[in-house]
């Protein structure tokens, strides 16, 4: 099972997710606001990690980015507002899965098994078969999880890493949005695909001159073509 950090200034919220957590197995420790969050999370060992956005001292936004700075521990966001500005800015912070208030606290329980199960994945491919592709300036080494830009390392997500990997490594095939969410996020996704249509756009965005390469097939989905 898992070791949580629930982080939210709501102590309901709090009580009512580690309640939950216990019950499926998991250890649950909390914290009251984002700088306590990171404080927990340099010493901890999480699993993953529960961040409310409006949280004082330190909102889950900046609190995501300081733990990003020394770890890679899986982060859900959950906030009371399911804008899209909102769910751009969580995952450009590092964030794997944004949950919207109200939410079912087994909701909860299956996108955190969902998002632990993809980091078990991603852990345990193979190391021995370097996997690099390049498209002029646009680099994709697959084995290391590193993207250059001319020559440039870039910063992405760790989604965004995930969709543009597959991405190419289907390259010339016609994806649809149902094959991207089943295969990049999971089969037992519990979420909606408007997560897919966000991070493309980040995706995009973090290749700049090279987000030709993701071609949006109206009414099908997505593909990348090695020629922008």
């Amino acid at each position: 099972m898992y070791k949580i950090l629930v982080a939210d200034d709501e102590e309901l919220i709090r009580k009512l997710v580690s309640k939950y957590a216990v019950f499926e197995g998991h250890s649950v420790a909390e914290a009251a606001d984002g700088m306590e969050a990171v404080t927990l999370c340099k010493d901890g060992g999480f699993d993953i990690v529960i961040l409310d956005i409006m949280m004082p001292e330190l909102d889950g936004f900046s609190a995501c980015r300081e733990i990003r700075r020394f770890s890679d521990v899986p982060v859900i966001m959950l906030s009371a507002r399911g804008e899209e500005y909102d769910k751009i800015n969580g995952f450009e912070s590092g964030a794997d899965d944004y949950v919207v208030k109200p939410f079912s606290p087994k909701e909860l329980m299956l996108r955190i098994e969902a998002v632990m199960k993809r980091v078990r994945t991603s852990g345990t491919a193979a190391r021995d078969d370097r996997e690099v592709y390049t498209f002029g300036g646009l680099v994709a080494d697959v084995t290391a999880r590193i993207v250059y830009i001319d020559g440039n390392a870039v910063t992405m997500s760790p989604k965004e890493y995930d969709l543009l990997f597959y991405m190419i490594k289907n390259k010339g095939i016609a994806l649809s949005r149902e094959k991207l969410i089943t295969e990049v996020w999971g089969y037992d996704y519990y979420g909606d695909d408007r997560t897919l249509d966000t991070h493309i756009k980040l995706l995009r965005r973090s290749l700049g001159d090279f987000a030709g390469h993701i071609v949006t097939l109206r009414g099908v989905g997505y593909r990348f073509d090695e020629k922008a």
